[in-house]
């Protein structure tokens, strides 16, 4: 890492230079951002992964940077205009928009109209123009008329298109304007005449304008999907007068006709070249930025609704709901192996409700299921009342599961592969099922735009948002850990260090040899090597390992400091795990070297007291009204129950037990002014709403939670 790019990094994110350093040196030696959190704390100063990760970012931008400083450098030698002076000046400047201006100058150009003027031999008259000492300017333009320039007014148009060309690539002008869209831009959005009806979705942005500065990213981003549908024409930029009123201070230093034409071509600049110029910079950082502000409530969803509470390893009878094609059902036992599919019709048509009873009670007994999931879209609410009316030899939890993204699931190759027997709707109940025994799991093999959470995740930037969540299932999956001898190949692909050919590899190792005894016995894993060994670990889980430290997130490279621990209590390791005074009685600072710190043996003594503990909450059972199960059985005032299914920067929205979940506006939330709803409520979060609207035509519940939380 060069001198420069260290004070650039460190100034933007306010981070030592020593843990800059250090954490750059660790990720482009092929760590990965899991591994460096949670394992090299002494190297990066405990520095945490959204740090880390801002860390990479920076880095991969200002490589960008020195990249294409590099193109311009090359494309300016090349026209033999390369001075010692304007390569300092490139390669002094980290910003690109700035080195774009540097650069606009020497840009190959297509046939512009200062090209043509100049052609013409119009820059000359240009020249003396922009000095503003000619007053009589009509007469010096005579003498540039020719077969090309027919008239006083062509060769002055001429003179002024290139006065345009030299003000719009002025970098102090181009800063100026820069800095007034910043200030003062407004974005502006009109219907296209014809489209209003096509187009009502968008009514609010009929004749809409706010500050730029100001816009909320769902209002851009909607703007922009009205826009991109051809209902909606969106403009951003300051008051034209206040531009002029820039340009002119720069430019006008007279008060003759040369500086009449001089304003004339600063109009004329402005509004051809550099207002366009500006505009789509403007457009695209703030698209930029309210895609940003999307992705980051997108992935905070999904780290919640894969850190979801799991039921654990239990048998589970899952119900897919449906009227006529009937319920399909499936049993699975604890470790989520199929063990039968059956098909139920307890709802109109057929209604076929003693058959229906009778079958669940005999999967039950024959099973021995501990609870039953069922889907929360059609006819979930029908057969949750159906299923909580039957009489069980022993209790047996119901759960209604989000199925977002079951039926994609089921249709996907993932589904094929794994379930080739069963068809589309076996396998959706199949994945219903598993998401309550463990939501990780099974979601990490659903594309996530498929779940039903976040904000305008179709209008952002597709690649931004794919590292994005790739990054937040990664996190999750390592913060949890991962049972080898269980994971499937999806969720084995998203462990620090692996990939889709390691986690086959791994699969394919186990069908052949049997089950992990111990972490080493991934060494003998075709292909995973050292680095990758190192890598993953730690995050890997071995149940009724040789070495109980395989169950559990110390890494084997700090194995010797356990038994040294252990050793010097005089006792084994499985004591140490399994006695609190034993481990109480250890001095941590004795073992700190010149390799080992503080840091890494305060992990140690965490996870030596709870070895292998799922970090995620526990489930709790959860009840909707049983008097609601459609829009039409709600009343204004009323106070229901609800369980949280997306979150976004304008709102929430609660499943109320009916098929549309309402909406808490942003200034419903609470008794007090809330910027963010995140900061309020979370995923799957179990809330009390009050019923403030209800559109039946439109399927729209407003819905309240101040004074009630």
């Amino acid at each position: 890492m060069n001198k420069e790019h260290l004070e650039i990094i460190t100034d933007k994110l306010a981070i030592s230079a020593k843990q800059i350093e250090n954490t750059a040196r660790l990720l482009e030696g092929g760590a990965t951002v899991p591994f460096v959190s949670r394992y090299r704390k002494e190297a990066t100063g405990s520095l945490d992964e959204v740090q880390i990760t801002a860390i990479k970012e920076q880095l991969a931008k200002l490589k960008e940077v020195d990249k294409r400083r590099e193109s311009i450098i090359n494309s300016i030698e090349k026209q033999g205009k390369l001075t010692d002076e304007l390569k300092a000046q490139i390669e002094n400047t980290y910003a690109l928009t700035e080195l774009e201006d540097i650069y606009l100058p020497y840009k190959i150009k297509r046939k512009t109209r200062a090209l043509l003027a100049r052609e013409k031999g119009l820059e000359p008259l240009a020249k003396i123009i922009m000095k503003q000492q000619e007053s009589n300017v009509y007469e010096r333009a005579k003498s540039f008329i020719n077969e090309k320039v027919p008239t006083i007014e062509d060769a002055l148009q001429g003179a002024r298109d290139i006065i345009s060309e030299w003000i719009n690539e002025n970098q102090r002008a181009r800063s100026k304007i820069r800095k007034l869209f910043s200030r003062k831009a407004l974005i502006k959005s009109k219907v296209v005449k014809t489209k209003e009806e096509e187009g009502i979705k968008y009514k609010d942005y009929f004749d809409y304008e706010e500050r730029l500065n100001r816009c909320p990213s769902h209002r851009l981003l909607a703007m922009g999907r009205g826009e991109k549908k051809g209902f909606l024409r969106v403009s951003i930029a300051p008051p034209q007068d206040c531009a002029l009123r820039s340009l002119k201070n720069i430019f006008i230093k007279g008060n003759n006709e040369s500086s009449e034409q001089v304003y004339l071509a600063i109009k004329d600049s402005y509004q051809r070249l550099l207002k366009p110029s500006i505009e789509t910079e403007f457009a695209n950082s703030s698209k930029e930025k309210a895609d940003k502000e999307a992705i980051n409530v997108f992935t905070e969803n999904l780290r919640q609704l894969l850190l979801a509470p799991p039921l654990g390893q239990k048998r589970v009878l899952a119900i897919d709901p449906g009227y006529r094609t009937g319920c399909k059902i499936v049993c699975l036992d604890e470790q989520g192996n199929v063990l039968c599919s059956e098909t139920i019709f307890p709802h109109k048509p057929q209604e076929e409700i003693n058959q229906a009873v009778k079958k669940i009670r005999l999967l039950v007994n024959r099973y021995k299921i501990e609870a039953i999931a069922i889907g929360n879209r059609t006819a979930s609410r029908e057969t949750e009342s159906f299923v909580k009316e039957i009489q069980f030899e022993k209790d047996v939890q119901v759960f209604t599961v989000n199925e977002d993204g079951a039926s994609v699931y089921s249709a996907s190759p993932t589904a094929r592969e794994e379930f080739p027997q069963y068809d589309a709707t076996v396998r959706g109940a199949i994945s219903i099922g598993r998401r309550l025994m463990d939501p990780l799991a099974e979601l990490v093999k659903i594309e996530p735009r498929s779940m039903g959470i976040g904000q305008y995740q179709h209008d952002v930037d597709q690649n931004k948002l794919k590292g994005s969540l790739d990054r937040v299932v990664e996190s999750s999956v390592n913060l949890v850990g991962v049972n080898l001898n269980t994971a499937s190949k999806h969720l084995l692909t998203y462990v620090s260090g692996l990939g889709s050919q390691l986690a086959k590899n791994i699969i394919d190792c186990r069908k052949e040899n049997g089950p992990f005894r111990s972490r080493e016995g991934l060494k003998k894993v075709p292909r995973l090597g050292n680095k990758a060994f190192e890598q993953c670990a730690g995050f890997l889980r071995i149940q009724e390992a040789r070495n109980p430290l395989d169950n559990s997130a110390v890494h084997p490279e700090s194995y010797h400091i356990v038994e040294q621990m252990a050793e010097d209590m005089g006792n084994s390791i499985s004591e140490l795990l399994n006695n609190e005074e034993l481990r109480n009685k250890i001095e941590i600072k004795n073992y700190v070297t010149g390799k080992v710190g503080l840091p890494t043996l305060i992990d140690i003594a965490t996870e030596l007291a709870k070895p292998g503990r799922d970090p995620r909450k526990k489930i709790k059972v959860f009840e909707f009204a049983k008097q609601i199960h459609k829009i039409e059985d709600l009343d204004i005032g009323m106070i229901l129950a609800g369980i949280v299914t997306n979150i976004t920067n304008f709102g929430v929205f609660v499943d109320i037990g009916v098929k549309q979940d309402g909406l808490v506006h942003v200034s419903q939330l609470a008794n007090k002014f809330v910027s963010k709803p995140a900061g309020i409520v979370q995923l799957q979060q179990q809330v009390e709403v009050k019923v403030m609207n209800i559109d039946i035509d439109r399927k729209r519940i407003s819905l309240s939670m101040k004074d009630l939380t």
